[in-house]
């Protein structure tokens, strides 16, 4: 997407996109004789009104909406970034599907971006319907992105709810649950001069800055020391991490309405004094510079939404201009580009965070476009929920619920039941008061996850474009609720799907994440991706178009540019490789490969080269599913294992128990790795290795033991060969601590060797019983996390072994042979001690 967009629709009013509210324009709406009592630019006849709304209010929106056809404007201002005003046109799109989101991000460092959300029952965005219905130009009017994004979050000051404070003095303890029952529930176009005035009545009792600046009259000029707090809604201004991380790592503001970790500890909001802060003030000069070029170029009944808590410093008369352009004089700008964006229910709950957010998006999103009986309808949506859980909700569950809503209702007064007496009545009648299947209603509904969509030919940047084609022609839909989906990789579209998806996540983007499928499979052509899209993935998408236009160049460059750093490891290169080859980044894997060969010569760690071998099996496995030449792989794989094989005898020496144990690890993965690949050369060199780390008596117990049994496994060793092995290590010159280890090394993980090998069962039984207590002790760590290792029915079938057999050694019944040629060297021994002694 380009810095600025250059289109213009007819309901922007042909503004200038980018700055609609230049210094210019200020200078010369502001009139030379800006310090009068009034515009004298400004046709005196001219009729201005002012809607205070909340934002994402369906009460408010739908009033607005009577009011606007009431009042019947030829200009409509709404708060918003000024600079947004070409892209109003792409509200008259048919494929625009709220809810959606302004999105501007700077150019040059994308994750500094700032989030506007609108949903249809906002009442900004029935504005803006309005406009584009009836060809009623729309801007807006806030503070422009280039000054947003350029700003100091931590330079805005906070301060209470006014509607707390109207909540309380009406009685009720919830902002929210006051709203709801005095505009939401009962839509009224008249309300808007009763906001406006309760507004201006707490706007004069509001706490002073000594920062601030108060609003001009028509009677006097700006005045040092007022303040206010921002109900209205605040940009979400994040700054996303890099992008290996998910999470947002800019701290939220409270001029953002994020809620602090001790929040709780705060007093009540009804009883904080009101602020009005420094850029609430800039932000209201703004609005009313455009509002005075609008006027001045020939609007004659003009329409101003904007948040409430802002409605009194908006109404007229504006007074001069001059004290507005000094407070907007010299304000920092940075390089802004703007779009739309899907946006989603749950990121419009205030518990997402969201300054400017709703508890319930869901349910005002249902009473917006549910006008005939919406309790009725809702009841009937949540028996839909609790039933695709297999919970047992009926019809009369239904009719009952609705008649207790209404029942309530009644007796707190109010015209129709509220969320909490629909909430009150689901819990009581379909949820038998079970707060658990109301949490599910709560999550799917009260909130839900109903993602927007936006026109294929709205602004953005050429590797967002591409993802939409791909993901159209591979008919994957973004949707905001977790699904599964199995790839079949025998087939071309699946194979396609699964490039798709590895590309993203290498950038950064990750709609899926690998997990475990349903469906039974031995084999390597099957993968199972949950699907999840967050509407932040569009931030990581402007983020990740440095480097590249399509998925794929962008994908090739990235890991290139990761693998050709200094510090980079071998494990981490056959890594990017194997990676590479899942995404399918033929252009990569060259450069990759060359890359892991000069590392693999220069890397004396034999480690290193150990934990790389499995990830290259891996590659030459799916290589060879999806059709990749994996030629120059298998090379790779080769050089890595005969470098693997010269050192590792070396390797095993002088190694402390968790060494060993990481150590043994390692040869596992090695092994498995390496029977999996199936090559003769490989496995008879392989294999040659683990013999001569088994013959060695220096080596750890644990890897010792391990060696001699993948040699049994292999038949590379009889099971006369490995009983020999085993008696040596439980001999009397080995410490109890050395045995145990040699038994780990040998068993862990294979209970079912025990089980069948009744002579193996008998030796270790018979060294556990002749343990002394000390001893015991000493070797009781080791070996229960050994036999813990076992599963229950394998420990199960031991326990019935010996208890079948016992412990006694097998017997003979014909007559023992003797070796005369053991005998006289036994005699000669003993001969020369005893003279020794003598």
């Amino acid at each position: 997407m380009s810095q600025r967009n250059k289109a213009t629709h007819p309901a922007t009013g042909g503004t200038t996109p980018g700055d609609p509210a230049s210094d210019a324009d200020i200078r010369e709406s502001s009139g030379s004789d800006a310090g009068a009592a009034s515009d004298p630019l400004v046709d005196a006849a001219a009729v201005t009104r002012v809607f205070g709304i909340r934002h994402h209010g369906p009460g408010s929106a739908r009033s607005l909406r009577h009011a606007l056809e009431e009042f019947r404007p030829d200009a409509i201002l709404i708060e918003g970034p000024a600079d947004a005003d070409p892209l109003v046109g792409f509200v008259a799109a048919d494929t625009m599907a709220p809810p959606v989101a302004l999105l501007a991000y700077v150019p040059d460092s994308p994750a500094r971006a700032a989030f506007w959300p609108f949903a249809v029952f906002s009442p900004e965005w029935q504005a803006m319907r309005y406009g584009v219905d009836h060809a009623v130009p729309v801007r807006f009017c806030d503070l422009p992105a280039t000054n947003v994004l350029a700003a100091d979050d931590d330079a805005r000051g906070g301060g209470s709810d006014p509607l707390a404070a109207l909540a309380s003095a009406a009685g009720y303890d919830d902002a929210e649950r006051w709203w709801d029952a005095v505009v939401e529930s009962v839509p009224d176009s008249a309300a808007f001069d009763a906001i406006t005035e309760a507004m201006t009545a707490l706007r004069e009792d509001a706490r002073h800055a000594a920062t601030a600046i108060t609003p001009p009259t028509a009677d006097a000029p700006p005045q040092l020391g007022a303040s206010a707090p921002t109900d209205t809604e605040v940009p979400a201004t994040v700054t996303l991490s890099p992008l290996d991380a998910p999470e947002l790592l800019e701290k939220p503001s409270a001029a953002h309405g994020f809620e602090s970790p001790a929040a709780a500890d705060r007093p009540d909001p009804a009883m904080a004094p009101l602020i009005v802060d420094q850029h609430t003030l800039v932000r209201e000069a703004h609005m009313r510079q455009v509002m005075r070029q609008v006027l001045k170029g020939g609007a004659k009944r003009l329409a101003v939404v904007c948040g409430a808590w802002h409605a009194p410093a908006l109404v007229e008369p504006l007074g001069p201009a001059a004290p507005d352009m000094r407070l907007l004089k010299g304000l920092p700008k940075t390089k802004a580009a703007l779009t739309w964006v899907p946006w989603t229910h749950s990121r419009l709950a205030a518990g997402s965070g969201y300054g400017a957010g709703v508890t319930s998006p869901g349910w005002y999103h249902h009473l917006f476009t549910e006008t005939e009986r919406p309790v009725a309808r809702w009841l009937t949506k949540v028996a839909g929920v609790l039933r695709s859980h297999d919970l047992p909700v009926s019809s009369a569950h239904i009719i009952e619920a609705v008649r207790l809503a209404d029942t309530l209702a009644a007796l707190r007064g109010r015209p129709l039941p509220g969320l909490s007496e629909v909430t009150e009545a689901v819990r009581s009648v379909m949820c038998g008061g079970d707060e658990t299947m109301l949490r599910l209603v709560v999550d799917e509904l009260v909130v839900g996850e109903t993602l927007g969509g936006v026109p294929e030919d709205t602004p953005t940047v050429p590797l967002a474009a591409d993802l939409r084609a791909r993901c159209k022609t591979l008919r994957l839909k973004q949707e905001a609720l977790a699904r599964n989906i199995d790839l079949d990789l025998r087939k071309d579209r699946d194979v396609e799907r699964s490039h798709l998806l590895h590309r993203l996540r290498l950038l950064g983007i990750g709609w899926g994440t690998p997990t475990t499928g349903d469906v039974r499979s031995t084999g390597t052509f099957r993968e199972t991706w949950t699907l999840r899209w967050e509407p932040e993935f569009e931030v990581r998408i402007v983020e990740a178009a440095v480097w590249g236009t399509t998925l794929r160049t962008a994908a090739e460059t990235k890991i290139l540019d990761t693998a050709s750093r200094d510090d980079v490891t071998v494990t981490a290169l056959a890594d990017a490789l194997e990676t590479a080859l899942l995404a399918d980044l033929g252009g990569a894997t060259e450069g990759l490969i060359t890359r892991l060969e000069a590392a693999a010569a220069l890397d004396h760690d034999v480690t290193h080269l150990l934990g790389a071998l499995p990830g290259l099996t891996r590659t030459l496995r799916y290589g060879d599913v999806r059709g990749t030449d994996t030629k120059a792989l298998a090379h790779v794989a080769d050089g890595l294992l005969v470098r693997i094989c010269a050192g590792l005898p070396g390797a095993v020496t002088g190694l402390d128990t968790d060494a060993a144990q990481a150590l043994r690890a390692q040869i596992d993965a090695a092994h498995t790795a390496i029977s999996t690949r199936d090559d003769e050369h490989a496995t008879t060199e392989w294999l040659a290795t683990l013999q001569r780390i088994a013959d060695r008596d220096d080596v750890h117990g644990a890897i010792g033991g391990r060696a001699v049994r993948l040699l049994c496994d292999a038949e590379r060793i009889d099971d006369a060969d490995s009983a020999r092995r085993l008696a040596a290590a439980l001999s009397i010159g080995n410490t109890p601590a050395a045995k145990a280890a040699w038994i780990d090394g040998f068993l862990g993980g294979r209970g079912l060797l025990l089980v069948h090998d009744r002579e193996l069962l008998r030796r270790i039984d018979e060294w556990l019983r002749d343990l002394n207590e000390d001893q015991f002790v000493a070797t009781l760590p080791l070996l229960r996390r050994t036999f813990g290792s076992f599963e229950s029915g394998e420990r199960r079938a031991i326990s019935q072994a010996l208890r079948d057999t016992g412990s006694a050694p097998t017997t003979s019944n014909g007559p023992t042979a003797i070796d005369p040629i053991r005998g006289q060297l036994a005699l000669r021994a003993a001969t020369a001690i005893l003279g020794a002694a003598g």
